[in-house]
Parts: C-alpha cells; sequence; structure tokens
C-alpha cells in the first residue's frame, strides 16, 4: 500500500512538471502594420517547435489597446490550434497612476461633449437648410395679410439669428475642447514616458501527435494609431501640369514601438486659406423696424450688416535658386492596389514609427496631371485673383480630402484643402491668389440714383470692375458678382447692363469668362436697378 502512495506521488509530480513546462513563450517580431485613419492592423511571424501533446504557447509584450475581437492566429504545420485567449499582464508592468486614470476621464469627457457639439451643430443645419428652402417658396405661394406677415419674417429672422449664434458658440467649444484635449495627450505621453503599460497576451493552446515544427501568424487591430492625407501642390507656371505629392502623416501611441516594419496605408475606414469665396444669393424684401421693450422704454434694434472677413495674408517665402542646380530625391517606392471599396500603399523601405503619438510623414505617391489653369475673382467680397487648376479624370488619382500645400513658380503661397467629396468630373483645386492681378470694384456715383415716380421708388446702383493683367502672358479669368434677387412681388429687379456677363436667375449671380492679354486692362459694367412702393423699405446696402 505504501509503495502504491508512493507510486501515485511519482506521478503526479511528473504530470504536474510536464504540465508547468507546456506553457512556453515564444517571441515574434512585428513585420507588418497596415494603418488605417484611426486604427492599425499588426502582423506579427515566428516559427516553433512543438512537442507530442498539448501545448500552451504565449506571446507577450504586446499592445495593451489590442481589439480582441481583432484576434486572428493562423498555423502552418502538422499541429491543431485548440484555442486562442488575450489577457493583459498587470504584474509584468505597473498599471495606471490614479493621475494618468484621471487624465484619461478627462480626455473621454471631452471627447463625448465634441461629438455632442458636432451633433447639434448638425441639427442646425439641417434646420437652417430647412428654413432657407421654404423661406421663398411660402412667401410666394402664401397670402398674408401685413400683421401676418410681420410674424412670419420676425419668426424667421430670429430662428435664422438663433440658429447663427448657436453654431457659432459651439464650434468655438468644440474649438476650445480640442485645445484641452491636445494639452492632455500631451500630459499622458510626457507620463508614461516614465511608466509602463500593462503587457498585451496572446495565448495560443495547440496540440500535436509527434514533434514538429511550424510556423504561427498573429494578426491583430491596436488604437491609438492611424494616419492622414496631406499634399503640396506644386505648379511652375500655368503653361505646364499640375504636380502632386500625395503624403501619409502616420502617427501611434500604442505603447509598442514599430522597429523596421513594412507599412501600408489603407483608406478602408472613412474619415480653410486659399479657398475660393462663396458667393451666396441675395435676396431683398420689404423692411420692417422691430422693436422691443427695455427696462419700460420702446427701443429700436438697428439691422447692421456684416462686412465680409478680411482675407488671410499671404506669406511668399523666395525659393532658392541653388536647388535647381541639383536634381529632387526620388520619392520611395510605393505599390498601390486597388480593391472594390478601399485603396492600399504598400511602402517598399521599412519604417520604425516609435510609440510617441509624434508624426511622421511618408510620401506615397507623386502625380504629374494635366490641368486647365483659370482665375477666379469675388471683387465685391475680396479684391484677390485666386488661381485655380482644373483637372479632368481626377477619379483615377485615388485621392483623399486633406490639408494642402500651395507652391507656385517655385514659393510657397499659402494652404489650402484638397476636397475630393464633389459629384464633378473636373477637380477644381485652388492655388491661392495672385498679386499680378490686380482687381478693383468702385461704384459709379454719377450713374447711382435714387428716384421717386408716382407711388414707386427706383433705386439704381452702378459698378465699374477693373481687372488687370500684369503676367508675361495672356490669362483666363473668371469674374463673379451678383445682382440681389425679388423675393416679392411687388420688388422688381432689373438688369440694366451686364456688360455681356451671364446671369443665373434663380440666384442672381453673374459671370464672366474673360481672357486677358498682357499689360492689358478690362473693365466691365454693372448696373441693376430696383424697383419698389415708396412706403416700404428695402435694405440693399
Amino acid at each position: 500500500m505504501k509503495k502504491i502512495f508512493i507510486l501515485s506521488i511519482f506521478i503526479i509530480s511528473i504530470f504536474f512538471g510536464l504540465s508547468a513546462q507546456t506553457e512556453k513563450e515564444i517571441k515574434a517580431e512585428i513585420k507588418h502594420v497596415t494603418v488605417f485613419p484611426d486604427r492599425a492592423q499588426i502582423d506579427h511571424e515566428t516559427s516553433v517547435s512543438l512537442l507530442p501533446g498539448k501545448s500552451v504557447l504565449k506571446l507577450s509584450g504586446l499592445s495593451p489597446y489590442i481589439d480582441v475581437q481583432s484576434i486572428q492566429v493562423k498555423g502552418y504545420g502538422e499541429f491543431t490550434i485548440l484555442s486562442v485567449n488575450h489577457q493583459n499582464n498587470y504584474l509584468q508592468n505597473l498599471e495606471d497612476s490614479p493621475e494618468i486614470k484621471s487624465i484619461r476621464s478627462q480626455i473621454e469627457t471631452l471627447h463625448l461633449k465634441v461629438e455632442d457639439e458636432n451633433a447639434a451643430i448638425n441639427v442646425l443645419k439641417q434646420k437652417e437648410d430647412f428654413l432657407a428652402a421654404n423661406e421663398a417658396i411660402l412667401v410666394k405661394t402664401t397670402t398674408f395679410s401685413l400683421e401676418q406677415f410681420k410674424n412670419f419674417m420676425d419668426l424667421y429672422t430670429n430662428n435664422m439669428d438663433q440658429i447663427t449664434m448657436t453654431t457659432l458658440k459651439k464650434e468655438r467649444l468644440i474649438k476650445d475642447y480640442n485645445k484641452q484635449i491636445t494639452a492632455l495627450q500631451q500630459q499622458v505621453a510626457d507620463k508614461l514616458g516614465k511608466q509602463q503599460l500593462p503587457s498585451g497576451e496572446i495565448l495560443v493552446s495547440v496540440t500535436s501527435e509527434k514533434q514538429v515544427s511550424g510556423k504561427l501568424t498573429f494578426s491583430y487591430v491596436v488604437a491609438n494609431a492611424g494616419w492622414y492625407p496631406s499634399y503640396d501642390i506644386r505648379v511652375d507656371d500655368i503653361k505646364n501640369p499640375v504636380a502632386i505629392f500625395y503624403k501619409a502623416n502616420v502617427f501611434q501611441n500604442s505603447g509598442v514601438e514599430w522597429k523596421d516594419v513594412k507599412l501600408s496605408f489603407s483608406n478602408a475606414t472613412p474619415w480653410v486659406a486659399g479657398d475660393i469665396p462663396v458667393l451666396n444669393p441675395w435676396f431683398v424684401d420689404f423692411y420692417f423696424p422691430v422693436t422691443r421693450m427695455l427696462k419700460g422704454k420702446v427701443a429700436g434694434v438697428s439691422t447692421n450688416r456684416s462686412e465680409p472677413a478680411a482675407l488671410n495674408e499671404v506669406v511668399v517665402v523666395p525659393y532658392d535658386k541653388k536647388e535647381e542646380k541639383a536634381m529632387e530625391a526620388a520619392p520611395v517606392s510605393v505599390q498601390k492596389q486597388v480593391g472594390e471599396t478601399t485603396i492600399t500603399f504598400d511602402i517598399a523601405v521599412p519604417y520604425t514609427v516609435p510609440s510617441d503619438g509624434k508624426v511622421q510623414t511618408v510620401e506615397i505617391q507623386r502625380i504629374t496631371a494635366p490641368a486647365d489653369y483659370k482665375y477666379v475673382t469675388l471683387p465685391k467680397l475680396s479684391p484677390l485673383a485666386y488661381l485655380t487648376a482644373n483637372i479632368t479624370d481626377w477619379a483615377k488619382l485615388s485621392l483623399q480630402t486633406g490639408e494642402a500645400t500651395l507652391y507656385f513658380e517655385n514659393s510657397f503661397v499659402g494652404k489650402s484643402t484638397l476636397n475630393v467629396n464633389q459629384l464633378k468630373d473636373t477637380l477644381t483645386i485652388s492655388l491661392g491668389t495672385d498679386n499680378s492681378i490686380l482687381v478693383k470694384r468702385e461704384k459709379r456715383k454719377d450713374y447711382t440714383s435714387k428716384k421717386v415716380i408716382g407711388a414707386n421708388r427706383t433705386d439704381t446702383y452702378s459698378f465699374l470692375l477693373t481687372l488687370r493683367n500684369n503676367k508675361s502672358n495672356p490669362v483666363k479669368i473668371t469674374l463673379n458678382d451678383q445682382i440681389p434677387v425679388s423675393s416679392n412681388s411687388s420688388i422688381n429687379v432689373d438688369p440694366v447692363e451686364l456688360s455681356g456677363g451671364k446671369i443665373d436667375q434663380q440666384t442672381g449671380e453673374i459671370k464672366w469668362d474673360l481672357e486677358i492679354k498682357p499689360q492689358e486692362t478690362k473693365q466691365i459694367v454693372l448696373t441693376y436697378s430696383v424697383k419698389y412702393p415708396k412706403d416700404k423699405t428695402v435694405i440693399l446696402e
């Protein structure tokens, strides 16, 4: 009986000894990283040697921000994968301090506030669009008494004012929240440099009937990583094609350095100085003074039209002509793969991306595209001429919306936004302003008048639009202006003189497509009159 007991203890000891040896630590280097706009997929690969029976292979030292549902493990060899599990090892690395937890909580709260404000702004925009779309229809198709019409206009004006001011306040809040988030994220980055995060671990249970060698691949998605596009847009002169340098700005703070890995950038996860101003329709109607009670007194509320915001000053950096002698460095070799719904750029050269949240820029595509260059000017809003490059078949270029740095004639001219979220066949890129094109809009006082004839009043306005080309080559330019659009049958707007301009009757916008020779000055006369009952008030300036 004693011999049997000793034998049992010996067998149990052997069993536990073998069991303890079945968990095996393995190393697997990161071979490839596919970066999405708001996350990244990490791929590991390693060789394994297995003994007969069951084993547990543990891959440790991973990011603590792994999306567990994204983990994939594949085995190659004569063995079977029984299960895959994930855990964070808080014993190997210290847990976040209470201070870090507090900062992360503040960041999360601020992100939620930003989401709430963005959602509220979207609702306000929809309300604004609804009011704007239905205001004209209601006025034209509905018969109002004077009191009803006054109440309706008061309601419309108050609603639009409230929407505008509320949207402005929310946009300012979002800007402030984003500043706070950036500051807090920097705090976290600084503190995590001094303390370690918990180690992520993947445990793989396998079984084999004999001693074998094989290969394991691991794939998972981590947060705190991503990329966004930006562009350098270069135009030597308006006779040559436009050159677009497509860049990927990659960042990661996953807790693990990506050392000498192959990078791919994918757009699989869906995500303004130099931009041309938008000339909105200008509707006019009768003006009804609004009164309100202030401390027991009646006070008139004046209506002041806001002046257009001044454009940012364009900074011009002189180009060093010495650079022309040296050949421009070749870009990194990149292979583009176009799928049914996604585009991926595979970088041939390995990169190292530290886990510090700092942005690294990788050029992923260099494009030369034929373009039709044209200037656009809106002298009512700005005395500047904007150069645009119009590219056809732009969908083949695989571009995304992003910030663009503009270079014209080898000089930095500003920044713009390359917006590809449009349904047009032609992609218009704003290349900033050109000081060689002079634009002036002035009122012709001798032809501007206000007359009362019978029961009606007629206000006539006349403007002289002057454009001069100081360049050494001819230019094409589109001149935009507008006349008011009547939203009341008692108000009649008459385009007296347009100098050959094409008018859009719905919006009142007028366009002149001109070609100006070198050192040539062209003048356009715009005259219109507004006729309305003399006992009414129409605000026209």
